[in-house]
């Protein structure tokens, strides 16, 4: 008799080997297509997502549904690993992400960031030079500041101010308020002769591919952009955790029956 554990095992990684499919040709895809090395950059990691998906399901698959005691083992053996890993990740995107968050500006529609009030941990990956070189890179491809001028070219400077800028616009577009530089426009700006405490002030430049890039509420807007995506990931793992541990539960039935049936079969010389 097929046991029900066992067709679940099966339908459950069925389910898995379908979904590694578009993953894995997304990856593909990314690594013929990007147009930039931001889109690159993730090709790699969208492959190796695919290929594991899809060679873990085929394991769980063959183990339950043709009764190979070894595979399954195999297979469950991964999946505990991942079990963990998971729940490893989901547990550090909670510490590292539980500070930092943007400074209201008085009588201003956006907020302004400070990279210190993030982890130390975020912080040291932003102030890595050869990093920030490859995430600047990736921030001028994206023309989110090009995108903030087009929209709001012509606007007075009453009306900026009340812009709800994001995070890396508030941080990468426009100098920061305690500057007090004059208003040209959303991304351009003329410097005072005032010396200002705060350095971010000395790196502005007017030109599309320098303006705040280089500055430290920049590299601040980035991290606030990353602490609420792995916010988001970390609540999206735990659903994930969830799933894993009860196919886990369930292959764990399948394996048990697998040796049951194989204890049979060498008693009596056939399986039930």
């Amino acid at each position: 008799m097929v046991r029900c554990s066992n067709n679940l095992v099966g339908i459950l990684n069925f389910v898995v080997f379908l979904l590694s499919v578009p993953i894995l040709a997304g990856g593909i895809w990314l690594s013929q297509k990007g147009s930039t090395e931001c889109e690159r950059f993730l090709d790699k990691p969208v492959i190796a997502l695919g290929v594991f998906l899809m060679v873990v399901a085929i394991a769980g698959l063959i183990g339950s549904c043709c009764r190979v005691t070894w595979l399954l083992w195999t297979y469950l053996f991964v999946m505990f690993l991942l079990i963990l890993l998971v729940f490893s990740i989901t547990v550090f995107a909670f510490v590292v992400t539980n500070k930092g968050a943007g400074e209201t500006v008085s009588g201003k529609g956006y907020k302004e960031y400070r990279l210190g009030d993030y982890s130390n941990w975020l912080q040291n990956r932003v102030n890595d030079d050869k990093n920030w070189n490859k995430i600047r890179s990736c921030l001028v491809d994206s023309k989110v500041c090009s995108k903030l001028e087009a929209k709001l070219v012509d606007v007075p400077v009453t009306n900026f101010y009340q812009e709800h800028l994001t995070a890396l616009q508030s941080g990468c577009c426009k100098p920061s308020d305690q500057c007090g530089f004059n208003y040209n426009s959303a991304t351009n700006w003329t410097k005072t002769a005032v010396t200002h405490p705060n350095q971010d002030c000395q790196l502005w430049d007017n030109a599309p591919d320098k303006l705040c890039f280089d500055c430290q509420s920049c590299k601040a807007g980035l991290l606030d952009n990353v602490k609420s995506a792995w916010k988001k990931v970390a609540v999206v793992n735990i659903i994930f955790l969830v799933f894993l541990i009860i196919v886990y539960s369930v292959g764990c039935c399948a394996l048990r029956n697998n040796r049951r049936d194989g204890s049979y079969s060498r008693t009596y010389g056939y399986k039930p």
